[in-house]
C-alpha cells in the first residue's frame, strides 16, 4: 500500500506538468497556421496573374513607326459670319407683318409695322409747337420792320425840319447882322435847329437800340424754331421706326410677332444672316486653353473634299469645363452648308512633320493611365504586363517613348476586368 502511493502521486504530477508545458506549443502552433494561411492566401492573390480571355473580345494594335499628327477632333457647328438682330426702337402693337420667317430680304425692305397712339400724338404737339413758334417769328419780323418804317419817316421828318431851320438860321443871322429883324427871332430859330439835330441823333440812337433788341428777338425765336424742329424730327424718326426694316440684306432666319401683340422697347423682334459667309463655331476642352491660339488652322472633309479653317476668335471665358473659338473658312465654304448644321473637324495643335514610334490609341490609356500595357506573344496566346513611357497622344494615336518596339501587338481595348492581373491566356 505504502509503495503504490508515491507512484500514483508522481503519475499525477507528470500528467500535470505534461498539460501545462504542450498548451502554449499548440497555441503557437494555431497561430503559426494562421499566419502562414493569411500569407498563403496573400501570396496567391498577388501571384495568381493569370487570367483567360476570349481572344473574340480584346481588340489590339501594332506598334509602328509613321508621322505624328499633334489634333484634337471638333464637334463644330455652322453659324453665319455676321448676324443682324432685330430689336423694337420703339415699343407699340403689331399692326401688320410684312414678311414670312426664312424669307430673303433686302435692306431696308419693310419687315414689320408697330402702332403707337402716345407717338403719334407726341408728333402732333410738337407740329402745333413749331407752327406756333413760326407765327410769334413772322408776327415779331414784321413788328420790326413796320417800326423800322416808322422810325424812317420820323428820320425823314426831322431831316426835312434841319434843312428848313438850317436855311432859315442862315438867312436870320444876316438878317439880324444888319439889324432887320431881333436877336430874340434869330436865337429862336438856332435853337429850335438844334433842337431838331438833338431830336435826330436820338432818334438814330433809339431806332439802333430797338434794332439790336429786335434783332436778339429774331435770333432767340429762330433759335426755338430750330430746337422744335429738331424735336419735331426726333418725333417723326421714332414714329418711323414702328415700322421696322431690314438693317441689311440676308435671310430672316428668325421673326417672333405676332398681328394684336404688344412690343416693348428694345425688344428682340428676330434676326438676319447673312448666307454669303459662314463660320464654324466649336467648344474646346479646358485642357488645351493654353494651347490654342489665334491663327491655328484645323481640317474638314466635306462631302469627298477638303476644306481649311483658321481660329478667328478664342473666348477664354470656361463654362462646363469647355471654351468656345470661332473658326472663319479660309476660301470659299462648302457650297451646300447650312446655318445649324455640324461639322467634324480636326484642329491642328502642333507640327505634323514629325515621325516618331507610335501606338494605336483605346480605351487601355484610361485604365492604366498609359505606364504599362498587356503585349502578346508571337503566337498570339499570351499576353504579359509590360511597363512602358508614352508620350503626346491624339484620337488615333500615341506616341511610345519607351518599352515597345515596332512590331509588338498590344491589346488597346479596355482592361477594367483584369487590370490586377500579370498574365492572360488567349482563347482563340
Amino acid at each position: 500500500m505504502s509503495t503504490n502511493e508515491p507512484n500514483r502521486a508522481g503519475s499525477g504530477m507528470d500528467r500535470k506538468i505534461e498539460k501545462q508545458s504542450r498548451r502554449p506549443l499548440y497555441i503557437g502552433a494555431a497561430i503559426g497556421g494562421v499566419v502562414l494561411l493569411a500569407a498563403l492566401v496573400l501570396l496567391t492573390d498577388r501571384t495568381s496573374t493569370s487570367f483567360t480571355l476570349d481572344g473574340q473580345r480584346i481588340r489590339t494594335g501594332e506598334v509602328f513607326v509613321g508621322m505624328y499628327e499633334d489634333f484634337i477632333p471638333l464637334r463644330a457647328a455652322v453659324e453665319p459670319e455676321r448676324t443682324v438682330y432685330l430689336d423694337a426702337i420703339e415699343g407699340g402693337r403689331v399692326e401688320r407683318i410684312l414678311v414670312e420667317e426664312g424669307a430673303f430680304v433686302e435692306e431696308g425692305q419693310p419687315l414689320v409695322d408697330l402702332s403707337n397712339t402716345s407717338l403719334q400724338l407726341d408728333v402732333i404737339a410738337r407740329e402745333a409747337e413749331v407752327s406756333e413758334q413760326l407765327n410769334n417769328l413772322r408776327n415779331t419780323q414784321l413788328a420790326i420792320e413796320q417800326n423800322r418804317l416808322s422810325l424812317k419817316s420820323d428820320l425823314i421828318e426831322i431831316d426835312y425840319q434841319i434843312v428848313r431851320l438850317q436855311r432859315l438860321v442862315n438867312r436870320y443871322e444876316e438878317l439880324e447882322g444888319n439889324q432887320f429883324i431881333s436877336k430874340t427871332e434869330y436865337e429862336d430859330a438856332r435853337d429850335e435847329l438844334e433842337y431838331w439835330t438833338n431830336k435826330r441823333g436820338v432818334t438814330r440812337e433809339s431806332q439802333a437800340q430797338d434794332e439790336r433788341i429786335r434783332l436778339a428777338q429774331i435770333e432767340q425765336l429762330n433759335s426755338s424754331v430750330d430746337q422744335l424742329e429738331k424735336n419735331l424730327t426726333l418725333a417723326r424718326a421714332n414714329l418711323d421706326n414702328l415700322l421696322i426694316r431690314a438693317p441689311r440684306s440676308g435671310q430672316l432666319t428668325s421673326l417672333n410677332a405676332e398681328i394684336g401683340e404688344s412690343k416693348s422697347r428694345g425688344e428682340r423682334l428676330g434676326q438676319i444672316d447673312d448666307i454669303d459667309r459662314f463660320k464654324a463655331v466649336a467648344l474646346v476642352n479646358e485642357f488645351y486653353l493654353n494651347r490654342v491660339r489665334l491663327g491655328q488652322q484645323a481640317q474638314l472633309e466635306f462631302n469627298g473634299r477638303n476644306y481649311r479653317l483658321e481660329i478667328s476668335k478664342v473666348y477664354p471665358e470656361v463654362q462646363a469645363s469647355q471654351f468656345e473659338i470661332d473658326l472663319r473658312f479660309l476660301g470659299e465654304p462648302p457650297a451646300d452648308i447650312r446655318r445649324g448644321q455640324t461639322l467634324q473637324l480636326r484642329l491642328v495643335l502642333g507640327d505634323t512633320e514629325e515621325q516618331a514610334t507610335l501606338l494605336p490609341n483605346g480605351p487601355f490609356f484610361n485604365d492604366t493611365g498609359g505606364a504599362w500595357v498587356f503585349v502578346l506573344d508571337a503566337e498570339g496566346a499570351v499576353a504579359t504586363r509590360r511597363d512602358v513611357q508614352l508620350g503626346r497622344r491624339n484620337p488615333s494615336t500615341i506616341e511610345v517613348l519607351a518599352g515597345l518596339i515596332p512590331g509588338d501587338e498590344v491589346i488597346i481595348s479596355s482592361y477594367s476586368n483584369f487590370i490586377d492581373v500579370d498574365r492572360l491566356l488567349i482563347d482563340r
